[in-house]
Parts: C-alpha cells; sequence; structure tokens
C-alpha cells in the first residue's frame, strides 16, 4: 500500500501536546499519564479497544468531561494551556479552533432543529455574520461535504437524511469555521464501506485544502493503515506504543500491538473459517499479552443442494408506506441455505438487508413471495401457530444492549426465552441455561448479573445464548460483530465457528464488512436496490466481481495493512 504524504512538513512545534495527561472518575482512573502530540496537517490515529481511554483523552482536550472527573497534567493547545482555561475561554475555543465530530450523529444532532440552522448556529456563534449570511454559508458547507441538494435539504430534519448523510452534516458543523485541530471520534464505524471511504476521503481532503490537524479515534486497523500518518496504541488508559504508521504496522515493537494485527482480519484477507481460526489476545500470567490462534475445529460437509434446502425464499416483495405512496425495500428477492451453509448477505444501508431479515422472522410484512421453512410457508402462518416456527429461526442483533431488557437478569431473559416456547419445568431451564453459557464462553455466575455489568462482547455473548438455547436451526445474524473491537470480533467470530459446529447451525450472516463476511461464509450474496446483484463463492466474488456494484463495494474496502509474515501466521 502506498502510505499518502503530509500536505506540509511536520511543524517544528506540535499544535496540540498532551504533557502526562490524567483523567480520574470516582474509583477509577481511565487515563494514566498520557502524553501525545499532533502537528499542524498531520493525521494521528488512537487506537485500542473500548474502555481503554480514547474517547476520554478526546474529551478531556475539549473539557467536555462530567464534573466529577478530574484532570491532571498538561494539554497544550497552539502554546495555551487549555486545563486552566475558563469556562468561557473554552466555550470559545470548541468549534472555532478545535472540532470534534462525534461517532453517532443522530444522537448529536438535535432532532427538532433542521440541519441547516444546527450548520448555521455554530457560524453565528463563533463568526459575525447575518441570519442570511449564515444560511448562504451554511448551504455552501453542505456543498463542501456533498450533501445532495443542499439548498433543498437545509430545512430537513436529521431523521429525513441516511446515517451517511447525517454524518457529512456532522462534518460541515465541525469543519464551519475552518478549525486547526479536527478530533473524529470513530466516525464511520457503522457506515457501509462505500461511504465510509468517502467520509474518509472527505476528512483528508478538508485537511489538505484547510490545513487541519486531525486526531482519528478508530478501531479499524485497516482504516489507520490508509488514512494515518502516525499511530498510538492504547489499553488500560495507557499508550503502549506510538509511531509512523510504515514502522508501527510492520514491525510493532509491543506485544498488544501484535496481537492488534494478528487478530485483524484485514491483515490476512483471504483467510476462511475452514482453513484456520482468527487469533486472540490473551493476558498472559506476567501481566502481559500473548497472541494465541487455536488449530483449526473440524467442520461438518455442508448439505447439498439436491437435499432440498434448509430455508428458500421466493420473489420476496417488502414495501414500506411513503408520501406519495409505497416505497419499495425488497423487490422480487429470491434465495436458499442448507442446512449447516453460512450464506452471507452484503450491501449498503437502505439496501433491503434488514428488511428482508426480519421478513423471515415476521418482523416485518412482507407484500408477496414465500418464506418457506422445512417445506412450511412462514408468510401463511399466523398467531400462535407461529411460535413453533419462531423457536426454529432466532436472530442475533447488531447492538446486544438495545436488545437486552435492561431490569432484567442474563437469567430471567433466558428463563423468559424458554418459558414463552414450551419449557415449563424450571430444574430443565436451569440446566440449559448453565449449559448454554458454559457453551458462549460466560461463567455460570454471570445468570445474576444485568446487562450493564458486562463489557460489549460479553453482552454479545449473551446475545448469542438467548438464541441458542432454544436450540434453532437457523440464526439470522445482522451486523454482529460491527460494533466490536478487533480483537473482541476474533473471539465473537470463532465463537459462533464452534457452535455452528457443535449445534449444526446454519447461519444468515448479515453485514457491512466485507473482510467478516469472507471469512464466514460458504457463500455470499449481494445486495443492491432491493434485489440480489450478485451471488456466488467467497473467493471467486473477491477474485472476479462479475456485477459493476460488486466491484465498486470492494474498491471501496480499506487496503490491507503492512504487516510482517510472522504477524499473519502467528500461532
Amino acid at each position: 500500500m502506498t502510505q499518502r504524504v503530509l500536505a506540509d512538513a511536520p511543524a517544528a512545534e506540535a499544535l496540540l501536546t498532551l504533557g502526562g495527561l490524567g483523567v480520574d472518575f470516582p474509583g477509577h482512573r481511565a487515563v494514566h499519564a498520557l502524553d501525545l502530540h499532533v502537528a499542524a496537517g498531520e493525521t494521528v490515529a488512537l487506537v485500542g479497544e473500548s474502555g481503554c481511554g480514547k474517547s476520554t483523552t478526546a474529551l478531556a482536550v475539549l473539557r467536555l468531561l462530567p464534573a466529577h472527573a478530574r484532570l491532571s497534567g498538561s494539554v497544550r493547545f497552539a502554546g495555551r494551556e487549555l486545563l486552566t482555561l475558563r469556562e468561557r475561554e473554552i466555550v470559545d475555543l470548541r468549534g472555532r479552533d478545535i472540532s470534534m465530530i462525534f461517532q453517532e450523529p443522530m444522537t448529536s444532532l438535535n432532532p427538532l432543529h433542521t440541519i441547516g440552522q444546527q450548520v448555521a448556529e455554530s457560524l453565528t456563534l463563533h463568526l459575525p455574520l447575518s441570519k442570511a449570511a449564515a444560511r448562504a454559508r451554511a448551504i455552501e458547507l453542505l456543498d463542501l461535504v456533498k450533501l445532495p441538494e443542499p439548498a433543498r435539504r437545509f430545512d430537513d430534519h436529521p431523521h429525513h437524511l441516511s446515517g451517511g448523510q447525517r454524518q457529512r452534516v456532522m462534518i460541515a458543523m465541525a469543519v464551519a469555521c475552518k478549525p486547526k485541530l479536527l478530533i473524529a471520534d470513530e466516525p464511520t464505524t457503522a457506515l457501509d464501506v462505500t461511504i465510509q471511504a468517502q467520509i474518509l476521503r472527505l476528512i483528508d481532503d478538508l485537511r489538505r485544502e484547510l490545513g487541519m490537524a486531525v486526531l482519528l479515534i478508530t478501531h479499524d486497523l485497516g482504516v489507520v493503515a490508509q488514512w494515518a500518518d502516525r499511530v498510538a496504541v492504547m489499553h488500560g488508559g495507557r499508550k503502549l506504543e506510538e509511531g509512523p504508521i510504515s514502522r508501527v504496522f510492520a514491525a510493532p515493537r509491543h506485544a498488544y500491538t501484535r496481537g492488534l494485527l494478528g487478530a485483524s482480519l484485514h491483515l490476512a484477507p483471504e483467510l476462511h473459517y475452514r482453513d484456520a481460526r482468527l487469533a486472540e489476545i490473551r493476558a498472559d500470567d506476567k501481566g502481559g499479552f500473548e497472541l494465541v490462534r487455536e488449530p483449526v475445529r473440524p467442520q461438518p460437509a455442508l448439505a447439498r443442494h439436491s437435499d432440498g434446502p434448509l430455508l428458500s425464499i421466493e420473489d420476496l416483495h417488502i414495501a414500506y408506506p411513503g408520501r406519495h405512496g409505497p416505497v419499495p425495500a425488497v423487490e422480487g428477492v429470491s434465495l436458499s441455505i442448507v442446512a449447516g451453509e453460512t450464506v452471507g448477505l452484503v450491501g449498503e444501508s437502505g439496501c433491503g438487508k434488514s428488511s428482508l431479515s426480519r421478513a423471515i422472522v415476521r418482523l416485518v410484512e412482507a407484500q408477496a413471495g414465500r418464506v418457506v421453512l422445512d417445506g412450511e410457508d412462514l408468510l401463511a402462518v399466523s398467531g400462535r401457530a407461529l411460535l413453533p416456527w419462531r423457536r426454529r429461526v432466532q436472530m442475533i442483533f447488531q447492538d446486544p444492549y438495545s436488545s437486552l431488557n435492561p431490569r432484567h437478569r442474563v437469567e430471567d431473559i433466558l428463563h423468559h426465552a424458554l418459558a414463552i416456547h414450551g419449557v415449563r419445568d424450571r430444574a430443565e431451564r436451569d440446566r440449559r441455561i448453565v449449559a448454554v453459557l458454559d457453551d458462549v464462553g460466560l461463567e455460570a455466575q454471570a445468570r445474576s448479573r444485568y446487562p450493564h455489568e458486562f463489557s460489549g462482547g460479553q453482552r454479545q455473548r449473551i446475545g448469542i445464548a438467548r438464541a441458542l438455547v432454544l436450540r434453532p436451526e437457523l440464526v439470522i445474524c445482522d451486523e454482529p460483530v460491527s460494533a466490536l473491537d478487533v480483537s473482541i470480533q476474533a473471539q465473537i467470530l470463532n465463537l459462533m465457528v464452534d457452535l455452528k459446529a457443535v449445534y449444526g447451525l446454519a447461519y444468515l450472516f448479515i453485514s457491512h464488512d466485507l473482510s467478516v463476511v469472507r471469512y464466514v461464509a460458504d457463500r455470499v450474496l449481494v445486495m443492491n436496490a432491493g434485489r440480489i446483484v450478485e451471488a456466488g463463492d467467497p473467493k471467486a466474488i473477491w477474485a472476479n466481481p462479475q456485477h459493476p456494484y460488486t466491484r465498486s463495494l470492494l474498491a471501496a474496502a480499506p487496503a490491507a495493512p503492512m504487516a510482517t509474515a510472522d504477524l499473519r501466521l502467528a500461532a
């Protein structure tokens, strides 16, 4: 991969300098004596697992942490100490000299105000502009970030826009006053690969045009390799390693960095679950880290299509009510899945993937077509007659926290799932709960805890346990690892492969991460504008995509990071 060149030579003095920054919350130290610098025109990536202190560091720079947080050390911006500024001074600095793009624009944009009003507000707050001038400049900014029809969209509210479009609005707000430093906190995590590439290219273009420094916070090592100049690796609130991309990715010095690179699917783009397991980062006996890749476990042979599919979808049509009539979401889709098969489904947001998956379990009603499971058309079944079929098809959702009842303990969640499906004996439910928690790698005492007491990866294991406790035959996985860090993602994918063999499962695996789909799928379907446009073996599709849309998806994927062969093959 060719590394991009800085627009200008690094400044002799850093624009942003963190000197021994510490962040303490009651009973917990989030950041330990962090040293970091970012020069004008430079992009520095901050990587590490959730909870390592990345976002806390970013919020500390802007003094956006809650009042009970205690800051120590130094944060200097253009030679000015930020930790001692009065509130009025730091408010004046935010948005004008230092701006931030947040991870989830839907929760960061005010749903009651139009997007144009929100962009214009940042202009009128810091610049001597009239209302009319601010409107005109806001439209220019929306055009700058390539929002279609910016003058017309000025009066739209956030819910009228797609995820990628909302992120563009956030960028327009962030660069409105031409800041010297842009902090981008996971700006593309939930976006499709094509939109992700557009957003990152846009940020980089603005960096060059405005001479900005960029602090990029992400867990995607492919993004880091392609767009950053230097990288700092954090774990447990501490910086473990820092250096130029070319050096850190080719010859990482810290065991944890080697673990992150070894666990990344971007590092081994041709890896498949039937050939090798993903490497996992584990703590060693000395308090350090080791990279472990266990031998591949035997997988059963796939059933033959000639024996009849487990699931068959025939000419499915789904539409939603719109202002001017029905809006098509799925148009004439047909597909099949045999027992024990993993079918990967890829495509951009809005292409119909989730509508299709929800129609299978009757969370969305189809207007036409058939969904045939083991010879029975599920669309013709209703009411209580659906219950035994629902047990045979379960879902794992992208965000387990929002799909788990926060008021129920784990055992309550699993007991309820079993009871509603006819397992009346309490002792039998207890036995199955203990067994499934062990299968997903959770200790028995986890059953007495609430969802908020677990990490993101542990909550996903609970979501998997809830699906498997009913012993289904088909599991629909809707973006099950997209919000997870690379090391946790490797653990969950290995777990799902193991459980597939143990339970004899078939998966419909939906993801916008092409590297994940290539690893986990036996067959891949590419969906665009409500239709399946290409289908086939992962290796064949990646080697020789036939449809223009498939070629555009693969071209937009992050380039593989540079790394040494020993990392690719690490045991």
